[in-house]
């Protein structure tokens, strides 16, 4: 079984405008309402490639229920925490030529609630996949990641994250199975400008001197680079198509290399799976499907 954890998931209001004035009033022409946070949208793009899975985490108030909603219809297996007070936060995107983001707080989470995630956590079986993904709220302690993978470390699970900085650092040291920075957030847990494959390999290496197991570097249009266990590095470039929407495409590609991993135990088909993925929703108005993962597949 594949589980999810998203500490703080979203309703995604998207709202499209011809163009945005300042101390004016706006007026869209379009909107969206999606669910959203980086392991919501794994679990829904797992469920789009027929891959069971868990989503795990907290949701609060009419917004959360929504989230659940959404995400039942769309076939996820929703096993949330609902917390008493608060609600789920509201991201607000502003689609007016360029993308403006105004991202909620979300509810507090106690440390009865944070009992009840361990507790639920620890169903996970030996040979599980865990994903841990995204920023943590205010309200949950920044080793919430790496006191996750200390209860687990001894039931030798798979465990991806997908985080950033420090979030991502202190977790390395319990062997991840896979981490996915992107290029920018690599060189911004070195404080280093980087600029060439050569120097995105040299630092993908040291996070695995530092304990990682499988390092995918992701690179927007320019593809991806996977340091695998053994020590090769493989580059992979993306299919052709028309960016619509770049939200959820590196959550797509985790979704996507698990997928492939699962289908073939070969790391490069799950590279390849995983660019597949990540540019069919990078090619669609939302989350990638199993028939557009299908037709860019044959491409690469």
């Amino acid at each position: 079984m594949i589980y999810t954890v998203t500490l703080n998931p979203s309703l995604d209001y998207i709202m499209h405008l011809d163009g945005m004035n300042i101390n004016s009033v706006n007026r869209s022409l379009k909107e969206e309402v999606y669910p959203g946070g980086k392991g919501v949208n794994v679990s829904i793009v797992l469920n789009n490639l027929r891959v069971p899975n868990k989503a795990l985490g907290f949701i609060a108030g009419f917004t959360g229920k929504e989230i659940e909603r959404v995400m039942t219809n769309l076939g996820s297996n929703c096993d949330f925490i609902t917390l008493d007070q608060g609600i789920s936060r509201i991201n607000v995107k502003l689609e007016a030529g360029k993308e403006t983001e105004i991202n909620g707080m979300g509810p507090q989470i106690t440390p009865a609630d944070l009992k009840e995630l361990f507790a639920k956590l620890d169903e996970i079986q030996e040979g599980d996949f865990l994903v841990l993904a995204g920023s943590i709220p205010n309200s949950v302690p920044d080793s919430i990641y790496q006191d996750i993978m200390k209860e687990l470390a001894h039931k030798n699970i798979h465990v991806v994250v997908d985080a950033t900085k420090d979030l991502l650092k202190n977790v390395l040291k319990y062997k991840p199975f896979l981490i996915k920075p992107n290029h920018i957030e690599l060189a911004e847990m070195f404080n280093v400008e980087i600029n060439s494959d050569e120097e995105i390999v040299t630092y993908a290496r040291k996070l695995q001197e530092m304990g990682a197991q499988n390092v995918l570097i992701s690179m927007g249009g320019d593809g991806s680079i996977l340091i695998t266990s053994a020590g090769e590095v493989v580059k992979i470039s993306v299919p052709k198509g028309t960016v619509i929407n770049t939200v959820g495409s590196g959550d797509s590609m985790v979704a996507g290399f698990i997928a492939g991993y699962l289908k073939s135990k070969d790391l490069k088909e799950a590279l390849k799976f995983a660019t597949a993925t990540g540019s069919a929703t990078a090619f669609s108005p939302w989350l990638a499907t199993a028939d557009k993962v299908d037709d860019l597949l044959s491409q690469l």
